[in-house]
């Protein structure tokens, strides 16, 4: 409920929304809409999407976890807001980034991450980031991608190539001065990161499904 408030409160003031704008846009009492902000009300999930949806943020859905019900004595634990995001592939990825897409028909897959930017997952190619040992993220994986993130050295980023229309998954790191494209796999070659590559996000979040 509390990410779920925060995303509609910081897009309302991005947008410049008023309570009464958006209760017309939803057909309901200005004062509806501020008791639900201010936790007076719970509204229900289909409510909670409705607001997302007139928000324009429509590619996002908050939806219920499900989990085994806990003994009596056990203190409830909280559940966490989940959020919806479109599954794409890399033969589209450098052309659709140009634009906001429409994800109509599109297959989805939800995490807890509440993302800044229009995120996206991708399917890990490959074994170029796959490590002996640490950190290791190979063939099959899903990676959650979030383009509003600051892309610092030491980040794992999608990038597109200089003068192609093709991406690549690597860590950004900075060596004696200089950026470079670096493989999680020894086996790989770095890349030096240079004023024609284009960062397309920020992998904010790896999953693996059995």
């Amino acid at each position: 409920m509390d990410k779920w408030i925060g995303l509609v409160k910081a897009n309302m003031k991005d947008r410049k929304v008023t309570q009464g704008e958006l209760a017309e846009r939803l057909g309901m009492s200005q004062g509806g809409v501020g008791h639900w902000l201010n936790k007076r009300r719970v509204p229900s999930l289909a409510d909670m999407n409705r607001v997302l949806e007139a928000l324009g943020l429509g590619d996002l859905e908050v939806v219920q976890e499900v989990r085994e019900r806990q003994a009596e004595t056990a203190s409830p634990t909280p559940r966490p807001a989940y959020y919806r995001y479109p599954v794409n592939d890399w033969n589209s990825l450098c052309e659709v980034r140009e634009e906001r897409p429409a994800y109509g028909g599109a297959r989805y897959e939800a995490a807890d991450y509440h993302a800044r930017g229009d995120a996206f997952w991708l399917p890990v190619m490959g074994d170029a980031m796959t490590a002996p040992s640490g950190l290791s993220i190979g063939a099959g994986m899903m990676i959650l991608v979030d383009p509003a993130i600051s892309a610092q050295p030491g980040k794992l980023v999608v990038a597109q190539w200089p003068d192609s229309p093709h991406a690549t998954f690597r860590q950004l790191l900075e060596e004696s001065g200089q950026l470079y494209l670096v493989p999680l796999n020894p086996t790989y070659p770095k890349q030096l990161f240079t004023e024609g590559w284009r960062i397309l996000g920020v992998v904010v979040l790896a999953m693996a499904r059995f």
